[in-house]
């Protein structure tokens, strides 16, 4: 099923400012949240697709790309996702809370007793850290899409613990400041009123118990560096500077917590003859002025191999030949950019007496008296006609 437009979602224009979005988001949020909506489909989808946008059109750098390629500016992930890979976890969706409600989690906290999504109990659930990497691909590559398997050095779980880090199930000890809840709640007496409010556990960060003996090999961090063969899917016609995102595929988290994300930064390697100009591939074809002036057949390289054109009698340098559709692909779209051939004459330096002595003769005749201001156009005027 195709995506809505982020914008649709939120019921905002693509104008939007900032305010507007986080407005609109925070309306949404409240709406369908899934402690309102207890054992409704339907709304915790829509709680999801709206946290989902809000991720994108938040972030200046997402939100350009997004309007710029539409859902397929970071749609790499083997998952089907977007930005994010696929669809947000609700543990990403949670941590958005604290700038969109103010620093206190859920809005919902008050009334459904604290901290209800963060683990059971209030409990904190440590996110891992994002990992960056650059890809470097070739036109073709570009052109055509492909398939990376890179070997990733990372944060992987500790085996020994299962990432928990302890020594052994017995080494767990329940938090006594918070009771195993991972929270502490407070009451304050004020001219209202008494105020409770809800703050991590100080002294297991919201774990809700401590370790009393430690991992030997992780020392209790339950991470360990290790190598990770990851397969990345480079959809057609990404730009140099691009990133792609993967969910789940950055550092890993201790004590089950949420892997961070994989993000791919694009490099295009310059090709030997062949330059990128946005969807358009640019080649400079050199001919000699005998080619020119009777017409000749010559293969010129594409992306996609060779391909044979025509040099028309009387060319000039200067025109420009287009092969339609041997450019490079917008990203999901059908559309295919062209490959623009310059024509540019080449003259040789040294000649022998006899080239010499036929050269002269010609420079003689009328017919190799140039002209430009009745049969030749400028450069410009090609240029306007062409991209008319």
């Amino acid at each position: 099923m195709a995506k809505r437009d982020y914008y649709d979602v939120l019921g905002v224009a693509k104008g939007a400012d900032a305010d507007e979005i986080k407005k609109a988001y925070r309306k949404m949020a409240i709406k369908y949240h899934p402690d309102k909506n207890e054992g409704d489909k339907e709304a915790e989808e829509k709680f999801k697709e709206a946290a989902e946008a809000y991720e994108v059109l938040s972030n200046p750098e997402k939100r350009q790309r997004y309007n710029q390629f539409g859902h397929a500016a970071n749609a790499s992930s083997p998952n089907g996702g977007g930005y994010a890979g696929g669809s947000m976890n609700m543990e990403d969706i949670f941590s958005q809370f604290g700038d969109i409600f103010g620093g206190g989690g859920s809005p919902f906290e008050g009334f459904f007793g604290g901290g209800g999504r963060q683990g059971g109990g209030g409990r904190r659930v440590v996110r891992g850290t994002n990992l960056r990497i650059k890809v470097r691909l070739t036109v073709e590559e570009i052109a055509n899409g492909t398939e990376k398997k890179i070997k990733v050095n990372k944060q992987i779980l500790c085996k020994t613990c299962d990432g928990t880090g302890a020594k052994d199930k017995s080494s767990f000890q329940t938090c006594k400041t918070c009771g195993g809840q991972g929270a502490v709640r407070r009451v304050t007496n004020t001219i209202l009123g008494q105020m409770q409010t809800t703050s991590t556990c100080p002294t297991c960060n919201g774990e809700g118990s401590v370790i009393t003996a430690k991992c030997p090999v992780c020392h209790g961090d339950g991470l360990i560096r290790g190598e990770e063969t990851i397969s990345i899917n480079i959809p057609a016609g990404v730009s140099e500077g691009m990133q792609l995102s993967m969910s789940g595929k950055g550092n890993a988290a201790p004590r089950g917590g949420v892997p961070g994300d994989l993000i791919i930064l694009i490099e295009e390697i310059p090709h030997e003859t062949l330059k990128r100009d946005g969807n358009n591939i640019i080649y400079d074809l050199h001919i000699n002025f005998v080619d020119a002036a009777l017409g000749t057949s010559v293969e010129v390289p594409t992306i996609d191999g060779k391909a044979k054109i025509k040099i028309e009698p009387g060319t000039q340098g200067g025109k420009i030949l287009r092969l339609k559709g041997k450019g490079v692909p917008e990203v999901n779209s059908y559309h295919r950019g062209d490959q623009l051939v310059h024509i540019n004459i080449w003259t040789p330096k040294a000649l022998s007496k006899e080239e010499r002595e036929l050269l002269e003769k010609l420079q003689a005749s009328p017919n190799f008296k140039p002209n430009p201001g009745k049969n030749e156009k400028s450069f410009f005027e090609r240029m306007k006609e062409y991209f008319e």
